[in-house]
């Protein structure tokens, strides 16, 4: 007599069970892509950021060894604060400062000399005097000027006293403006070396 118990094959794995776990292992390389590329793609929208030269100092940091603080004034485009190389020189100074205006006297400046952290650039006019390197002030004259002297002044030049002092007084009321230095020898009691003596001493 049959047993009644009877062995049932076991079922072949089920190939969604195979089909599920390729799924997983795709998607996971395609997860592992897709983190790999944003990673990329961050890098390549983040650059390393730095600061262009002549950029003024609103909202720039930059390490005080890296970089230049050059203040520049006269006459130039944009007068103002500036951040420059620490290579830089005076001619970058004025190009970021947007170049030197017409009037501007650049025989005044070194535009190849090196700049200095701190430094304040001022670019003179034409024809100005300043500091910078423009034409040097004439020397102060202090002759004495004989349509305007009174007589303490002519009293205090070489030999002339109080009388010859009221006689050149008295010269210049009665025929006007001396025109020159030599029409002193038309005054009584001054002649070719008392002139000489007080010549580089007065002046028209």
């Amino acid at each position: 007599m049959a047993s009644a118990e009877s062995t049932v094959p076991e079922p072949p794995p089920r190939p969604r069970l195979k089909l599920g776990v390729g799924a997983a292992v795709t998607l996971g390389l395609v997860v592992l892509s897709a983190a790999v590329g944003w990673g990329i793609l961050r890098g390549q929208a983040s650059p390393t950021e730095s600061i262009p030269v002549g950029a003024s100092d609103s909202g720039a940091a930059v390490a005080e060894s890296a970089a230049l603080y050059v203040h520049v004034l006269g006459e130039v485009a944009k007068p103002g604060l500036y951040i420059l190389d620490p290579q830089a020189r005076l001619v970058d100074a004025l190009a970021a400062a947007g170049g030197t205006l017409e009037t501007a006297d650049l025989q005044a400046v070194n535009l190849a000399r090196p700049l200095s952290d701190g430094e304040q650039i001022v670019v003179p006019v034409r024809g100005a005097t300043s500091d910078g390197g423009g034409a040097p002030a004439p020397p102060a004259d202090d002759r004495i000027d004989l349509n305007t002297a009174d007589q303490a002044a002519l009293e205090t030049l070489p030999r002339i006293g109080p009388a010859l002092a009221q006689r050149i007084l008295e010269w210049r009321e009665e025929n006007g403006r001396f025109r020159a230095v030599e029409d002193l020898l038309a005054v009584p009691g001054i002649g070719e070396k008392l002139l000489a003596g007080i010549q580089e001493k007065v002046r028209v």
